[in-house]
């Protein structure tokens, strides 16, 4: 029985460690707090993934080292480069191929479709902290160090998934109330269900042909905001969405009370115009497919509707 190590336990951590475990794997989930998916073949285990020699000895044996975590939005500057040094680390020391999930930031501002080929330009802390992130693992594999892989989505769907679109635009759709959202509500953009970034996770994790290179999950047709919101009221029996744009200057000022409304103007270039993903490398070579966009958004609707007001 394999075992697979997996830092993180949040929607992407959480889903990769149910498809493993449920194909009969051996699954260790790292967290500060012990929490992980309740599964009869999941090990949850209290550990600081930062503190490289106890992260190695949690991944002593393992086929793989699974980077699913994710620092506070705001702090990703600060937390993300000593604990992407443990992971190179402990994959070094112990050969577990790392498999890292990463997002479109590195890229910055495109024009046109993004493919795994387009170069790295981030324009700012978050997206530059990210690209040197598989700088660093890219180097460590070409000198023959470890076995790595990186997979890359867009905004999430899916249950527990914190984006624009989940967060702020629809818990009020659902609700019936009017969203203001900064962005441009009619640009198309693409989104990624989280269910399958855990499986192009451990497809690029167990086949060599994925190691050396980055991959972006299969994710279906690019629909605007005001599509994906009404699909989902459509879905969950709610009223048509009531939209508005939020002016940038609105967002501006949030941020002066917020830490997190000021991360994100760093990435408003993604929803004031196109912004879409290529993932026909991954389909072409591991014959995975984007599900089915309902289903996404249905498991979407599920986990609001399961959450606390206030808390999604």
């Amino acid at each position: 029985m394999a075992l697979h190590v997996i830092v993180g336990a949040g929607p992407v951590g959480s889903a990769t460690a149910r498809l493993l475990a449920d194909r009969g794997d051996q699954v260790r989930v790292l967290t500060r707090s012990g929490t992980g998916p309740d599964h009869p073949a999941v090990e949850r285990v209290t550990a600081d993934a930062t503190d490289a020699d106890a992260l190695t000895r949690h991944t002593e044996g393992a086929d793989a080292l699974y980077n699913c975590a994710n620092p506070p939005y705001h702090r990703w500057p600060t937390d993300w480069p000593p604990l992407a040094a443990a992971l190179l680390r402990a994959a070094e020391a112990t050969g577990a191929v790392l498999a890292t999930t990463s997002n479109l930031y590195p890229y910055g501002p495109v024009d046109g479709p993004i493919t795994e080929h387009t170069p790295l330009r981030p324009n700012g802390a978050k997206g530059e902290v990210r690209a040197q992130m598989w700088r660093d693992a890219l180097a460590a594999h070409q000198a023959g160090r470890v076995r790595a892989t990186e997979v890359r989505g867009s905004d999430y769907l899916g249950a527990g998934t914190q984006s624009l679109l989940t967060a702020l635009v629809l818990p009020k759709v659902l609700a019936g109330g009017r969203a203001s959202v900064p962005a441009d509500l009619d640009a198309p953009h693409s989104w990624t269900y989280v269910g399958d970034v855990a499986a192009t996770l451990v497809a690029a994790a167990g086949d060599d042909r994925a190691w050396g290179r980055v991959w972006h999950v299969p994710t279906g047709p690019a629909r605007s905001i005001r599509e994906i919101a009404t699909e989902a009221a459509d879905l969950a029996g709610a009223p048509a969405p009531r939209l508005s744009t939020m002016p940038g200057a609105l967002l501006w000022l949030g941020g002066l009370a917020s830490p997190l409304v000021k991360e994100l103007r760093e990435t408003q270039y993604q929803f004031r115009r196109p912004f879409t993903i290529d993932s026909t490398a991954a389909t072409a070579t591991f014959g995975l497919r984007p599900s089915p966009r309902a289903d996404a958004l249905r498991e979407t609707i599920e986990g609001l509707a399961a959450t606390p007001p206030g808390k999604a």
